[in-house]
């Protein structure tokens, strides 16, 4: 078997923070909803069960978190961080693809989520 590629995802992750242009969003915070595509080689965790081998999910979740926990008025701030961390703490990502969507953003539409979207390569 030959391995073309190799990923870890968080689909879907939902964050209650406190980022918004508005002073009341962040007072009281909204839901936020974050994908994220992290490209690493793990063929050897395929073949021999070791997470020493791969990069753990939960440890790109702990790092998301950690980020969005500060708050921020723009989407796109908040991203740049995001990746930037995830870069600087996990060496054998390549590439990076983040969505990051906020829940019923106050902008006088309904709206089920409104967000951004990027990718980034080492």
């Amino acid at each position: 078997m030959k391995i073309t590629s190799s990923r870890i995802l968080l689909d879907n992750v939902k964050i209650h923070a406190r980022h918004g242009v508005d002073p009341q969003e962040q007072l009281t915070g909204s839901y936020f909803y974050v994908t994220l595509e992290a490209d690493t080689n793990f063929c050897s965790a395929i073949r021999n069960d070791r997470l020493a081998d791969t990069v753990s999910y939960a440890d790109l979740f702990r790092c998301v978190k950690e980020e969005m926990e500060i708050p921020s008025l723009l989407l796109e701030h908040v991203a740049g961080r995001i990746l930037d961390r995830i870069f600087q703490t996990f060496p054998d990502i390549t590439r990076l693809h983040l969505r990051l969507t906020k829940e019923n953003p106050p902008m006088g539409a309904d709206c089920h989520q409104a967000g951004i979207e990027i990718e980034a390569k080492r």
